[in-house]
C-alpha cells in the first residue's frame, strides 16, 4: 500500500487529502473549519467519483481538533472512499517552520513535537497549530507512523552568505535570526517536475521558480538545491504579496513607532494583514486588481507596476546569482493563471535569453505543464501546476519506507 493521509492544520481548521502515492492521485480531500466556534463546518469530497454527490458538506459544532478528526473519519465512513479499503500507511503533516533542526521529512516522536513547539517563536501562528493537528491525528491513527514535512527544509542548502543577516552575530545566534525560506515543498516539487517534463537530469539545470499566490516567493535552484530564496526569517520578506508588504526599509518601523505611536502588535498587523496589494489598492485578489487596471483605474495600474517591479528585481538578482539560467517556472494561483503578470515580469529581458511567446502564454491549459517561451528563447519558460500535498505524501512515504 502507498496511501498517505496528508494533513495541513491551522489554529481553527485543517485540510486533508488521502493520496495514492504510487498512482499520484488524490482519493479524497476535505476541510474542517471554524473549530471551537458554535457553527463548525465540514466539507468532504470523494475524488474517486465524478458525480454531484461526490461533495458533501454539513454544519456542526466542533469543539477541538480531536473532534474535527472524528468528523473527518465519519465523512469517510458515510461518503467514501472506504478507509478500510484504502487504509493509510502513514500520516504526513505540513509544518511551516523547522528552523535549523529539521532538513528532511522526520518521523514524529515526543521529542520531535517538543522541538516543533520550541520553534513556535519563529512561527507563532503555524507551529502550535501543527502540534494540535499532530496530537489529534495520533489519537485517531495511533498505530501508524506520523511524519513532519517542513516548509523550510528545502532551503537548508542555502550557504551562510545567503542566509546570514548583517546584524550583531551573537544577538542573531541567541535569537535564531537568519533566513530560513518557505514554500519549500512547492519549490522542490516544481523544480523536480521541470526536470521530469524536460527529460533532463535535475543536477544539470539552473532554475528560477516563482511561487505566486496570496503568499509569494521566488527561489534560485541550482542542480536541485535551493541557493537563494526571497522569504526570510518569516514569510514576510521578499515579494509584494496579497496582504504582506514584502521587502521594507526597517527604519520605516522605527519611524511609525516614534511618529505614529504604533506598537509591535500594530506593526505586525500592518505588515502582514494591511499591506501588499491590499494596502496599495484596497483589494487583495489579483483578478479584481487586473480588471480595475484594464478599466483605467490608476491606483490599480500603479499597484500592478509595483508588484511586477519587485518580481523583475528578484528575477534579475537570481539570474546573477546562478550565472546561467536554463528554466524559469511559474506556479501557484497567480503564477499558473495570470498571463499578464507572467508577460510583464519577463518583458524586455531578451538580452538575457528570455523571450515569451504571447500566444502560448495566453493559451495555457489549466492543470498541465505548459511551455510559454518562444522557440528562439535560450531560457525555457514554463507554467507548472504545483502539488504540495502530493510532495508531502511522497516525502512522508520516503521517511517510513
Amino acid at each position: 500500500m502507498t496511501t498517505v493521509l496528508v494533513v495541513n492544520s491551522g489554529s481553527s481548521s485543517f485540510k486533508y487529502q488521502l493520496i495514492d502515492v504510487e498512482n499520484r492521485t488524490a482519493l479524497a480531500s476535505g476541510l474542517v473549519e471554524r473549530i471551537g466556534d458554535d457553527a463548525g463546518r465540514v466539507r468532504h469530497r470523494d475524488e474517486t467519483r465524478g458525480d454531484a454527490d461526490a461533495v458533501w458538506e454539513r454544519d456542526t459544532p466542533i469543539a477541538d481538533h480531536t473532534a474535527g478528526f472524528g468528523e473527518m473519519i465519519a465523512s469517510f465512513d458515510e461518503h467514501g472512499p472506504s478507509l478500510e479499503e484504502n487504509r493509510p500507511v502513514a500520516v504526513g503533516h505540513r509544518v511551516v517552520h523547522g528552523g535549523r533542526r529539521f532538513f528532511e521529512p522526520t518521523v514524529i516522536s515526543e521529542l520531535v513535537k517538543i522541538n516543533i513547539e520550541d520553534l513556535s517563536d519563529l512561527a507563532p501562528l503555524h507551529n502550535p497549530a501543527a502540534v494540535q493537528g499532530i496530537d489529534a491525528a495520533q489519537k485517531v491513527f495511533p498505530d501508524i507512523p506520523h511524519v513532519a514535512v517542513f516548509d523550510t527544509a528545502f532551503h537548508q542548502t542555502l550557504s551562510p552568505a545567503a542566509f546570514t543577516y548583517a546584524i550583531d552575530r551573537d544577538l542573531a545566534a541567541k535569537h535564531r535570526i537568519r533566513r530560513y525560506g518557505f514554500h519549500g515543498t512547492s519549490h522542490k516539487y516544481v523544480s523536480e517536475h521541470v526536470a521530469e517534463f524536460l527529460g533532463r537530469p535535475l543536477a544539470d539545470l539552473n532554475q528560477i521558480v516563482l511561487h505566486l499566490g496570496n503568499g509569494a516567493s521566488i527561489t534560485a535552484v541550482r542542480g536541485g538545491r535551493s541557493v537563494e530564496t526571497s522569504m526570510g526569517m518569516t514569510p514576510l520578506e521578499g515579494l509584494v504579496m496579497g496582504s504582506r508588504s514584502g521587502d521594507l526599509d526597517p527604519a520605516v518601523l522605527l519611524h511609525l513607532m516614534r511618529r505614529a505611536g504604533m506598537s509591535a502588535d500594530d506593526l505586525d498587523e500592518l505588515l502582514n494583514k494591511r499591506s501588499g496589494v491590499l494596502g496599495l489598492s484596497g483589494v487583495s485578489d489579483m483578478r479584481d486588481l487586473g480588471r480595475r487596471a484594464e478599466e483605467g483605474d490608476a491606483i490599480a495600474r500603479e499597484t500592478l507596476d509595483v508588484y511586477v517591479h519587485r518580481l523583475r528585481h528578484y528575477i534579475g538578482a537570481y539570474y546573477a546569482q546562478l550565472g546561467r539560467v536554463d528554466v524559469i517556472a511559474f506556479t501557484a494561483g497567480i503564477g499558473e493563471n495570470d498571463p499578464v503578470i507572467r508577460a510583464e515580469s519577463l518583458a524586455g529581458l531578451e538580452r538575457l535569453g528570455i523571450v515569451v511567446d504571447d500566444e502560448r502564454n495566453g493559451s495555457v491549459v489549466r492543470g498541465a505543464v505548459s511551455v510559454i517561451s518562444a522557440d528562439e528563447s535560450e531560457v525555457t519558460v514554463l507554467v507548472v501546476p504545483t502539488d504540495e500535498e502530493l510532495e508531502i505524501a511522497v516525502q512522508t512515504l520516503s521517511a517510513v519506507s
